[in-house]
């Protein structure tokens, strides 16, 4: 699942500065554990705080961890918010009225009897999204209803269902079938048992027609995925509600356990997680929440393998390599460019900078995964891996250093491979764009402007908040001030207006007598 590739500007420069700086907000990982965040329809929600370079440090608050946009999910509060006991009865009951309006148990139970009805009776219902039971159809009777289901159609649920296309919330690309294809092909190759499927349905739905199928792959897979429409097409251990961005499992601890379980099978052998999250989503929660997977991936090992990774496939924008590598080091990038189904843009077969940015990073050796030569890829007997056909070796940087899939130049001031379209600039001592601005935002720490590290490491930051501390309490008494100062002014013209309006009706009188 891929969100918002029309921002993909904005995400690489994002991606390639080392933070979200440009937007001026960043998460905060490190809250209290004993101070649970409060809950958003889409779980515990995380804390944020909003910088500036060099600048004042504002109040941390609570928003929703899987939509960007408030309009979707519209949860705010401030860290140090105390709220009465009717909000937080009246959030639960908001919380409440947002969740599906089917427990799993239902939605497994209407499931086993929609199969059983002849191919006549089997409905889906195009405007509410869902299968409908012959006792649900005159409630639909208006709507845009597909009837003779196939079991088929039931094993491709993707195809069945609309992708939802908000592209702030949870804008569904899916993998187009020649990227899946591939993905089951290496998995079976690279000798996997089984794949948990994080934001991937396309993925679970082929390999499960291939499971069934009676082909020669004996792949199992489990999908963890935030759209619970899913759940009306799979049995408790093929689907779990699920968000990413918190590590919250909708349907609570069975869920859990289902994840586990299929997690810490054969003591942990033969599985791997396969993950495509909404490229506007932030690196460090998504990090956070497989670092859990991986800890409940551990519990099943001994003491003697504690050393072995979980293997992953992290499907993400070549441009935010540096920030996935910062918090898993063992990971690199593959070349291969993955591409979607219902995307405008990313189909194969694109040239230049019209090429998918998608790409595979992996704790996986490299030289272990042989890319498609039919499909433009090469072996580089220098590196020990498959690169695109353009990818040149860099003799200077000795490796294959392109990462959009163009030939990229050597800049020797730089000491390093940059894109065809940089040019070294004398001002800003690095590459760049002919057009760029030499004064736009700087990398490094909103605080004291080095670049060695980010504001949450910085060592000024204790004095910082006490000089942030005593700007709100001034900013704090001179708002104080005007309102005292607004409220005197309009009770003086009160009082002004009062005195005009008796000294006209005393006029009035003096005429009139």
């Amino acid at each position: 699942m891929a969100t918002s590739r029309d921002r993909l500007g904005t995400l690489e420069a994002e991606g390639s500065s080392g933070r979200q700086g440009y937007s001026g907000v960043e998460v905060v990982l490190s809250s209290d554990p004993a101070t649970p965040a409060p809950l958003c329809p889409h779980g515990p929600t995380l804390m944020f705080v909003k910088v500036n370079q060099g600048k004042e440090e504002t109040r941390r608050f609570y928003a929703c961890s899987a939509c960007r946009d408030r309009k979707d999910c519209s949860f705010f509060q401030w860290e140090d918010e105390k709220l009465s006991g009717a909000r937080l009865a009246a959030r639960e009951a908001h919380n409440r009225s947002c969740q599906p309006p089917l427990s799993r148990s239902q939605c497994v139970e209407r499931y086993l009897k929609f199969i059983e009805l002849p191919l006549s009776q089997r409905k889906f219902c195009q405007s509410c999204q869902q299968l409908l039971l012959p006792d649900d159809e005159e409630k639909h009777h208006e709507h845009q209803v597909v009837g003779d289901v196939s079991i088929t159609q039931l094993k491709r649920p993707s195809k069945l269902l609309y992708p939802l296309e908000n592209k702030k919330t949870n804008a569904q690309y899916l993998f187009a079938d020649r990227s899946c294809l591939f993905l089951v092909d290496l998995l079976s190759n690279l000798g996997f048992r089984r794949v948990l499927c994080v934001g991937t349905p396309r993925l679970h739905e082929l390999i499960r027609l291939k499971e069934s199928g009676g082909t020669k792959s004996n792949i199992r897979s489990l999908l963890l995925d935030i759209d619970f429409r899913y759940s009306q097409f799979y049995m408790e251990d093929s689907f779990c509600h699920y968000n990413m961005f918190n590590h919250h499992f909708f349907d609570g601890k069975a869920a859990l356990e289902v994840c586990k379980t299929f997690l810490q099978e054969d003591k942990g052998e033969g599985v791997i997680m396969v993950t495509d999250p909404p490229f506007g989503g932030l690196v460090e929660p998504l990090a956070v929440t497989f670092k859990k997977l991986i800890a409940m991936w551990k519990e099943g090992h001994s003491q003697d393998n504690s050393q072995k990774e979980l293997p992953i496939f992290w499907i993400f924008p070549y441009f935010f390599e540096s920030r996935i590598c910062q918090f898993f080091p063992s990971f690199c990038m593959l070349d291969y460019q993955v591409d979607y189904d219902n995307h405008a843009l990313y189909k194969h077969g694109k040239t230049g900078r019209k090429q998918s940015p998608v790409r595979i990073f992996t704790n996986i050796p490299p030289n272990k995964i042989i890319l498609p030569i039919e499909e433009g890829y090469r072996f580089c007997p220098l590196c020990q891996r498959y690169v695109s056909l353009e990818n040149q070796h860099c003799e200077h940087c000795n490796s294959c250093t392109s990462k959009d899939g163009r030939k990229w130049n050597h800049c020797f001031l730089c000491k390093k491979c940059v894109k065809p379209s940089w040019i070294h600039c004398s001002i800003c001592n690095h590459c760049a764009l002919p057009d760029h601005s030499c004064k736009g935002p700087k990398d490094g720490c909103f605080i004291c402007g080095e670049l060695d590290h980010k504001r949450s490491a910085c060592p000024n930051i204790s004095t910082s908040k006490k000089v942030n501390k005593a700007v709100r309490k001034q900013k704090q008494r001179k708002s104080n001030k005007m309102k005292m100062e607004t409220t005197k002014g309009q009770s003086m013209n009160h009082t002004s207006a009062t005195r005009k309006k008796k000294r006209r009706e005393r006029t009035h009188q003096y005429l009139c007598s």
